[in-house]
């Protein structure tokens, strides 16, 4: 039997990237999935090409900065699929790399709003479907930088912190629901993000074999490397876990 049959799992920022991955990967597994983005094209795009290989996928417009588009796309998702089981709240910008000194409020905010009010918006919402399916997973994707430091991007770094802390949280909270809530700290993936952070360096090609050294395997990870993560995390193979970080990193915070 596939590992996610009978499950109803919601994606944000699920177009393209990580979150394509997962679609794709949770798909194959027997979900269901509804695939949350403002990327209408490539979303429209990637659920049909699901639904031609034979899964079950549907694609909702939603921005995870405002409340009232994130709770008509959970009510829509939960209706679509006859309820919601997971949610991966993969939805995430980089923002500015300047330095905490220079950062504009403009600036810190926007990346805040995507990537901590986004999260919280998308598991207030959520929530409620959750109990009436009496439990449910709940899946943040975090970063090595919600576990450590580094001296670049702090709006950034920042966000995954308060993701990671959030985790913990409703998985306190939320425990008695059957609610499970744990976050996944990917390491540098192949993703458009990090291709332009690479690509932003004066030497590219320099920089790509920085970060691929920096991690212990020797490579960049790819988005099927966080997607299998997330399947173990929304399966019932996951059952005893909760508050835990999933850190996928090829051994980068193992140094």
């Amino acid at each position: 039997m596939k590992r996610l049959t009978g499950k109803r799992a919601v994606i944000t920022g699920g177009a393209v990237g990580i979150g394509e991955a997962c679609a794709r990967r949770m798909a194959q597994e027997g979900a269901q999935i509804a695939i949350l983005d403002i990327l209408d094209v490539e979303g429209r795009r990637l659920a049909a090409e699901i639904v031609r290989e034979g899964a079950s996928a549907i694609y909702i417009s939603c921005d995870v900065r405002s409340e009232r588009q994130v709770s008509d796309a959970m009510t829509s998702a939960a209706k679509a699929m006859g309820g919601l089981d997971v949610l991966v709240n993969n939805a995430g910008i980089s923002g500015s790399r300047r330095p905490t000194h220079e950062l504009t409020e403009e600036e810190w905010d926007l990346v805040q709003a995507v990537n901590v009010k986004g999260v919280f918006f998308c598991t207030k919402h959520a929530i409620s479907h959750m109990k009436s399916a009496r439990g449910g997973s709940i899946i943040n994707l975090s970063s090595i930088y919600g576990l450590v430091g580094a001296a670049d991007v702090p709006a950034y770094h920042a966000s995954k912190g308060a993701v990671r802390l959030m985790t913990k949280t409703d998985a306190m909270l939320y425990a008695a629901d059957g609610i499970r809530v744990n976050s996944i700290h990917p390491g540098f993936i192949e993703t458009d993000m990090v291709r332009k952070f690479l690509n932003d360096q004066p030497d590219p090609a320099a920089a790509r074999a920085g970060a691929s050294a920096l991690h212990p395997l020797g490579r960049i990870g790819v988005p099927d490397d966080i997607a299998w993560g997330c399947v173990y995390l929304a399966s019932d193979e996951s059952g005893f876990v909760t508050g835990s970080e999933l850190v996928i990193d090829g051994g980068y915070t193992a140094r």
